[in-house]
């Protein structure tokens, strides 16, 4: 994520003061002095590390948090609420009209994955709000950029209307918007021409492009990389074309992530959405409650529950919870559940929503995506027995060599799979056997972000044996 650094440096000086007791102003101040080198480094701009500072120094030394409980705690929730204040106090969606078409004017620098963007939006739109997107490519300076995004338009199966690169912007908006008309879309998508630099020109034809398109949204897409000489690009397009909202790229490199936390601030303008990744499926509403929390380390399972939701159906979910908590799970259960997670993207991109991830960076990186292909291929050489029912491997070393063999894994391989499926039954097992009691200890736990040491559930008599081990 591009706020890698500026989230381990905030975690590092935040921790100073939890658990402690009682704070002092020399406490605050020592977090304060951690928490401005970080944003300094992460090329947040000066006037709003200024106010940011003040402002959390300001609630921080009132009476109520320097002699209440817990306040190391009080203080991290005031970082988390000035933090989202910076990037915006609510979340803010596209305008879209109730009838006929709207239309949304892309505008940004070369480089900064605008005509990505474009077909991003027209996905996401399709797919959340069951838009019909239309493209139009009118970047006319760019032979590779009209390509791109009639390649695009393929790939997503989206209509779109290009006519090269030797017509004028202004002459392929207006035919694109008639052909929109006659195709029925509802939704159309502008690519304007992207430069190296702003210069008069350019501006000159991305206020005739708004004349003639009268575009519902302007939006400007900002490269997270561009730190906080983001802030004067967005004032200059902003000045000339009252852009409406942003869309910030290149979210899932390992960048500074400057330009997120000064633009709002400083231009005013709402960060609409965020591109967190390569694939046309990696765009997101922007949260900026969401986001807080992800630099600070308190992961975003929000965010991950969207995803699960919108890859996910509502019956398959059902479906699943109730054959896990039955007692014939078996391996074409587990087959089913490990093909519906691969839906939601890699395995460390899941993995890093959860609290606490954070701080396991290096873990994460070595995660490895290819774990459920290999687990794929153990259990699609099984027969259709032995995946019905699991305890035939159980029972017959043979089995498992055959398996291990038809699949190109190892012996050991095969048996950590059927530990892993023995442990999920028997964690399963356990929670059936929860009483109301077990049920709201363990939902306070994980309402206060107590993840470890979770306690182990009790076993009602005559259900099962021994103590329960259900553990996060």
């Amino acid at each position: 994520m591009a706020f890698d650094s500026l989230s381990s440096r905030l975690q590092m000086g935040l921790r100073r003061l939890t658990g402690k007791g009682k704070l002092n102003e020399k406490d605050i101040d020592d977090m304060l002095r951690e928490v401005r080198l970080s944003l300094l480094e992460a090329d947040v701009n000066y006037k709003v590390v200024k106010k940011f500072l003040a402002d959390i120094k300001e609630e921080a030394l009132g009476e109520k948090i320097m002699k209440g409980l817990n306040p190391g705690q009080q203080v991290v929730k005031i970082v988390r609420e000035e933090l989202r204040k910076v990037l915006g106090d609510e979340v803010v969606e596209l305008n879209f009209k109730k009838s006929g078409m709207t239309v949304v004017m892309m505008a940004g620098l070369q480089g900064t994955g605008k005509t990505t963007a474009a077909g991003k939006l027209a996905l996401f739109y399709r797919k959340t709000k069951k838009m019909k997107p239309f493209l139009i490519a009118a970047d006319i300076y760019r032979p590779a950029a009209v390509d791109q995004l009639v390649t695009l338009a393929k790939q997503i199966n989206v209509p779109i209307y290009e006519n090269g690169t030797k017509d004028k912007a202004e002459n392929i908006v207006k035919e694109g918007l008639k052909q929109a008309k006659e195709a029925g879309a509802n939704f159309v998508i502008i690519d304007t021409a992207g430069r190296l630099q702003i210069d008069e020109a350019m501006m000159q034809e991305l206020k005739n492009v708004k004349e003639i398109a009268h575009p519902d949204e302007i939006l400007l897409t900002v490269d997270s990389m561009a730190g906080q000489d983001a802030v004067n690009v967005a004032l200059s397009f902003h000045k000339d074309l009252d852009v409406t909202g942003i869309i910030l790229t290149k979210l899932d490199g390992d960048t500074r992530g400057g330009a997120a936390l000064s633009i709002k601030e400083m231009t005013g303008i709402p960060i609409k959405l965020m591109s967190n990744g390569e694939k046309l499926d990696a765009l997101e509403i922007f949260y900026p409650d969401r986001l807080a929390d992800r630099i600070l380390g308190m992961g975003d399972v929000l965010t991950l529950i969207d995803e699960a939701q919108a890859n996910i159906s509502e019956d398959e979910m059902k479906s699943a919870a109730e054959r896990m908590m039955s007692d014939s799970f078996n391996y074409n259960d587990l087959l089913k559940q490990f093909k519906m997670i691969k839906r939601m993207g890699s395995l460390s991109h899941i993995l890093g929503f959860l609290p606490g991830m954070g701080k396991m960076k290096s873990a994460l990186a070595n995660v490895d995506d290819k774990a459920f292909d290999k687990i794929e291929a153990i259990i699609t050489s099984m027969t259709e027995e032995e995946r019905k029912h699991p305890e035939l491997i159980e029972k017959e070393f043979k089995r498992r060599d055959r398996i291990a063999k038809g699949s190109g894994r190892s012996i050991q391989e095969v048996n950590k799979l059927r530990e892993s499926l023995a442990q999920m039954k028997q964690s399963m097992k356990q929670m059936r056997n929860m009483d109301e009691e077990d049920m709201k200890r363990m939902q306070s736990q994980v309402k206060n972000g107590n993840y470890s040491g979770m306690q182990q559930p009790k076993v009602k008599k005559g259900k099962g044996k021994g103590k329960g081990t259900f553990r996060f």
